[in-house]
């Protein structure tokens, strides 16, 4: 069977080079030969062994009757869009692991597969290595999901690790992370929480059936996030993770959401250290299951790709569990309306002076002290999420009282 891959970047030649390294092992896992015809990409790869069969006209793949499967690695949602939207137009099934596209375009792109009866396959869209996607549509097919939560950002989890075990702070753990290759030069899509963002939008998708709009999804990065809140969290038996999570309510509407968290240290998820990531999901016959592992780099990464080039091949025709549908208006719950507890750090002399101002916040609360001067923070019952930003407001309009961080609790 004749494939082709778009993209020969970090995650495109990991591709390549997961299939040449194991050719023998998945031709007989598929039953067949799997050869890669075509290598789309703007650059000159001369040093490749497969440096003859680099093009860069896409329609050369879309017209080739011989190429079966589509595997895109190329990343971003415009040209990606167009190439994967006009391969599965042609009758090729498609493996990506393009979390962008599938978070904006995943219902639109199912569509065409199921009408032109071939696979959108994206196991590596979400959690690099980890098996996520096919375990939700698979494996726990049997269940009512009710909640995922998990650090699905491999760059922000190996910061906040420096923070808590090496009391690094956060310029100095990002800049080590771009010494390293885990963070990007411009690292705004994963300090602002913005992948992760995507990846549980598309996590809720899958589990719920309908499509939950990455727009929707309340996002907050650990660009604030400093050593003084490592501390409080340590004193609070808790360590801070960027937490993507996602949950069902009874009347079916769901919400989502990615922010810091103090998480327990007896939550399994307070282990997943340096650039792992952890998925918490919980379903109604299961229990909560945990799923551990490499949530990105090249070869874990091209591992799941390939991995879905094998199911693909494997199956050539739309499997019919794996889809969603475009939600109605309703099925979102906004975030305002749901309710958390929070951590909240304020530079104060008098706690009592913040209790005049918004009482109502200071009614049922844990003190954190480690005794800072004219500085406290406290632990909140479970509140309202629109009432807690009126509180947060009016206490940001005193001169005496200034709240510098406040944080999800788990």
């Amino acid at each position: 069977m004749k494939i082709a891959i778009i993209g020969h970047g970090v995650v495109g030649s990991g591709v390549v080079e997961v299939i040449l390294k194991n050719q023998k092992l998945i031709n007989e896992r598929v039953g067949q030969d799997i050869d890669i015809k075509y290598i789309l990409d703007i650059k000159e790869f001369p040093d490749s062994p497969l440096s003859d069969r680099f093009i860069k006209d896409f329609s050369i793949i879309e017209n080739d009757p011989e190429v079966k499967i589509v595997v895109e690695t190329a990343g971003g949602a415009t040209f990606a869009y167009d190439y994967v939207k006009r391969a599965l137009k042609a009758g090729k099934s498609v493996c990506t692991s393009n979390k962008e596209l599938v978070a904006r375009y995943g219902y639109e792109l199912f569509e065409i597969a199921k009408e032109k009866n071939v696979n959108l396959f994206f196991e590596a869209s979400v959690g690099g290595g980890i098996p996520i996607i096919r375990p939700l549509y698979q494996c726990l097919a049997a269940n009512d999901i009710i909640d995922i939560c998990g650090i699905l950002n491999g760059t922000t989890n190996f910061i906040l690790t420096k923070m808590i075990k090496e009391n690094m702070d956060f310029q100095k753990a990002l800049s080590l992370a771009q010494k390293n290759g885990y963070a990007e030069q411009d690292p705004t899509a994963d300090v602002e929480g913005i992948d992760a963002c995507r990846k549980i939008s598309i996590l809720a998708s899958l589990a719920f059936g309908k499509y939950f709009d990455p727009e929707k999804v309340y996002t907050k990065g650990i660009t604030k996030i400093t050593l003084k809140d490592v501390e409080y969290a340590e004193k609070y038996n808790s360590v801070i993770k960027l937490i993507a999570r996602t949950k069902k309510y009874p009347d079916g509407k769901v919400s989502a959401a990615v922010s810091p968290c103090f998480v327990s240290n007896e939550n399994q998820l307070s282990n997943v250290e340096g650039v792992f990531n952890g998925v918490l999901l919980n379903g109604n016959a299961v229990g909560e299951c945990m799923f551990y592992g490499s949530g990105a780099g090249k070869l874990p990464t091209a591992s799941a790709v390939v991995a879905d080039v094998i199911d693909a091949a494997i199956h050539p025709t739309h499997i019919k569990n794996l889809f969603y549908t475009k939600s109605e208006e309703d099925f979102i719950l906004p975030y305002e309306e749901t309710s958390e507890k929070f951590f909240i750090r304020m530079k104060t002399s008098d706690l009592s002076q913040a209790e005049k101002v918004c009482g109502d916040i200071f009614s049922n609360f844990e003190k954190i002290d480690i005794n800072e001067k004219d500085e406290f923070a406290i632990v909140t019952e479970e509140i309202n999420i629109k009432d807690f930003d009126n509180y947060i407001n009016k206490l940001n309009e005193y001169n005496f009282i200034e709240v510098i961080t406040y944080i999800s609790v788990l």
